[in-house]
């Protein structure tokens, strides 16, 4: 499965044009894709509701904290 990656953007909306952080930012994002594919599959073999798991995965995100903010 391939998703589109978005353009990046800045808190303020700018673009972020280092290569570098882009390729970290876009790696980071296809290892959480494989691993998320592959908790799914587990899931689904071991007799889960896949869209329980996919109810949670997406509750996991949403439950994400940026320890950064003040």
């Amino acid at each position: 499965m391939n998703i589109d990656i978005p353009v990046w953007k800045d808190p303020q909306g700018g673009i972020v044009a280092c290569v570098e952080k882009i390729k970290v930012m876009n790696e980071n994002l296809e290892e959480l894709q494989q691993m998320a594919q592959d908790a799914l599959e587990d899931a689904i073999l071991m007799g889960c509701d896949e869209m329980q798991v996919k109810d949670f995965l997406v509750r996991l995100m949403q439950s994400l904290h940026n320890p950064y903010q003040p």
